[in-house]
């Protein structure tokens, strides 16, 4: 059985770093069931016509892959950054996600969430934090799903440490698009309810839903989840090109739901490169961002 080390020391972290990684929050426990799964497949754009994701008794029912970042959400959003300088929760930006999919993915069940500091950069005037998270079946001991989430806090630097992260593979890859035309394109418009919807998922931040919140945080109305556009991008890939293993992703702008996002993919070896805009405005929303695929016979086989 897999499992996390206590503690991920690095040498040059400074004393403050060291001292948080020691840290070990408990581990958090979460159930779902198959309406969990289907409620999340509506919150990024399934619809009735797509009865593998929104109908419990057809023969190929499934949580779409990026389902991965529900069950860790809780237990990632719940690690302290008190201990950072000058820290204030209205400077964090979710800066990246990373999700791999260790196991298929059942449909209902009981996990537990493993979770620890990876990695703490002191970016002189802000820090970045990176989250790991394994989420285990409770009933068999496997690890379902592995998280590292990248958060970054404005004014919360200048501690000491370390400024550049370990190249980590798949979940630091730059993953720039080549120069050539996309091998496949995908349009979804979203629903002005988008996000209305997928909080029901689990984030209930009220900058997705209240405008005067929104307002406090700088923008003109409410803004999507970026899990929501980044499963949605992910629902892309899969039409287009199968199952992967995993998926990275930088979020690199905004989503107003009503937008209509445009993923563009383009295939290198075992890998699909991919970035998602939005066509009313053209500001690049997801960047950096790829999967890698997977042999669907081999999978079948775990």
């Amino acid at each position: 059985m897999s499992t996390l080390p206590d503690v991920f020391t690095d040498p040059e972290d400074s004393q403050l770093v060291a001292d948080a990684k020691k840290d070990k929050p408990e581990d958090h426990e979460f159930s779902y069931t198959e309406r969990d799964v289907i409620l999340y497949n509506l919150g990024i754009g399934a619809t009735a016509k797509d009865l593998q994701w929104t109908y419990e008794s057809h023969e190929e029912f499934a949580a779409l892959p990026t389902f991965g970042v529900i069950p860790q959400f809780a237990a990632s959003s719940g690690i302290s950054l008190g201990w950072l300088p000058n820290f204030n929760p209205a400077k964090l930006l979710h800066g990246e996600q990373y999700l791999a999919i260790r196991s298929p993915i059942p449909t209902e069940g009981n996990f537990v969430n493993e979770t620890r500091l990876l990695e703490v950069l002191d970016k002189g005037k802000a820090a970045s934090v990176t989250t790991i998270v394994y989420t285990k079946d409770i009933a068999t001991g496997n690890v379902i799903f592995e998280n590292q989430i990248t958060v970054f806090i404005r004014g919360a630097g200048g501690f000491g440490g370390k400024r550049s992260g370990r190249d980590r593979g798949a979940a630091t890859a730059v993953n720039i698009p080549p120069k050539r035309q996309p091998d496949a394109v995908i349009e979804e418009k979203t629903s002005a309810s988008q996000a209305a919807l997928y909080r029901l998922s689990g984030d209930y931040n009220p900058l997705h839903i209240d405008p005067s919140f929104a307002a406090i945080g700088g923008f003109d109305q409410p803004i999507l989840h970026g899990l929501c556009f980044m499963g949605i991008a992910g629902k892309h890939v899969l039409q287009s090109f199968g199952a992967y293993k995993d998926i990275k992703v930088r979020f690199s702008g905004v989503v107003f739901p009503g937008e209509t996002l445009v993923t563009e993919m383009w295939k290198t070896g075992s890998k699909v490169i991919f970035s998602t805009k939005t066509k009313e405005r053209g500001t690049t929303v997801l960047a950096a961002a790829a999967v890698t695929l997977i042999d669907t016979d081999m999978m079948a086989k775990l």
